[in-house]
């Protein structure tokens, strides 16, 4: 089984996960796994081949956004809303809100 590398708790850095949700189709993600709870990282509609869609997930595990979990072949994302919390409390919530707020889904949603 393939581990892969997550910052631990004290190594997640405030610039760095800024960076990675600075991104409208990471943002994107973040907020639809953060509705929908763990997810297979391939299922979600975005508007970017696979390949890009995998370096996206990367950015967000690589700055401690996401956990990526493999099983087999398939790769399974969840949001780090405890370590987030932990580090910079209330910053996830109140980035999902204003995200949610700003119809900026609906838009990216209408290019695919």
């Amino acid at each position: 089984m393939k581990v892969l590398n997550h910052p631990d708790r004290q190594d997640i850095q405030l610039s760095s996960v800024l960076y990675a949700l600075s991104d409208p189709i990471r943002l994107y993600l973040v907020d639809v796994i953060h509705k929908t709870g763990e997810r297979r990282c391939g299922d979600i509609a975005v508007p970017v081949v696979k390949s890009t869609l995998s370096h996206h997930i990367r950015t967000l595990r690589e700055s401690g956004v996401v956990h990526v979990r493999v099983q087999g072949t398939q790769r399974f994302c969840t949001i780090r809303t405890g370590d987030l919390d932990a580090r910079f409390p209330g910053l996830l919530a109140s980035i999902l809100e204003a995200y949610q707020n700003s119809g900026e889904a609906e838009q990216l949603l209408a290019t695919t």
